[in-house]
């Protein structure tokens, strides 16, 4: 087991490794729409914030010998499920047509720095 840490992506803002790999899995903690460069969100809407939360995770998984078409499974927090349409058209500009991993979406009361979004995944490791 290997905690990582992220030279492009957002510092962790808690107790928290930003992703855990154990063998050929990698494990990310949950991504928010944070500027790396700020620590900030990147705006208020969910739109930008999905963006920049899958941006996050990208960037993790390919400092980590992985790839978006390599995640096995997602999870999403949205703090407002009515989102959910407009998070999902920028959700799947990240994957190619029909090749999206499972996933699970939830409405969450809140979250860290009054984010609308937040995204962990489960990748594989490019062998």
């Amino acid at each position: 087991m290997k905690r990582i840490t992220s030279e492009k992506g957002p510092k962790a803002i808690g107790a928290y490794s930003v992703a855990t790999k154990v063998g050929n899995i990698v494990y990310t903690s949950g991504q928010l729409g944070m500027n790396p460069s700020t620590g900030k969100l990147i705006s208020d809407t969910i739109e930008e914030q999905t963006h920049q939360a899958l941006t996050n995770v990208k960037t993790i998984l390919e400092e980590n010998s992985s790839l978006m078409k390599n995640i096995i499974k997602s999870t999403v927090y949205l703090n407002d499920i009515n989102d959910f349409k407009a998070f999902n058209q920028v959700y799947a500009e990240f994957f190619d047509k029909d090749d999206f991993p499972s996933r699970t979406a939830i409405e969450v009361a809140a979250l860290p720095l009054s984010a609308k979004i937040e995204i962990e995944v489960i990748a594989l490791v490019n062998e």
